[in-house]
């Protein structure tokens, strides 16, 4: 495998994501059902898209948080765009990715994208 295939190949969930994936739209009522006690962030993220690699990357060696602090959700958004689509429509984001959204008390209180993901100082949402 080349350095170009590594960088454009298409993946799945990364094995070091501290969450699990949204891959059914249920999943998002009950995210936001749970954000009424514990914070949610969902991750949207192109797998084929370098920057949004890096960005992933980047967003995950900085993590620290415990799962009772934030519920951690990746949204592969190559195979669940109708997903996005949803989230953009509920919580009245426009679309991005890489994106980073935080919900809270059944809201989204804050989204970034690119290089403003680790811009977000997350514990200001706990």
């Amino acid at each position: 495998m080349g350095i170009f295939d590594s960088l454009f190949k298409s993946e799945t969930k990364d094995s070091n994501w501290p969450g699990e994936q949204l891959e059914v739209l249920d999943q998002l009522d009950a995210i936001v059902n749970t954000s009424l006690t514990t914070p949610q962030l969902i991750f949207k993220h192109s797998t084929r898209c370098s920057i949004s690699r890096f960005v992933l990357a980047d967003f995950m060696s900085h993590f620290t948080y415990s799962s009772e602090e934030f519920g951690a959700h990746y949204l592969d958004l190559l195979n669940h765009r109708d997903i996005s689509n949803v989230i953009a429509e509920r919580f009245d984001i426009q679309h991005q990715s890489p994106q980073l959204i935080v919900i809270k008390k059944g809201k989204a209180i804050a989204h970034a994208s690119h290089e403003g993901i680790n811009d977000l100082q997350l514990s200001d949402f706990l």
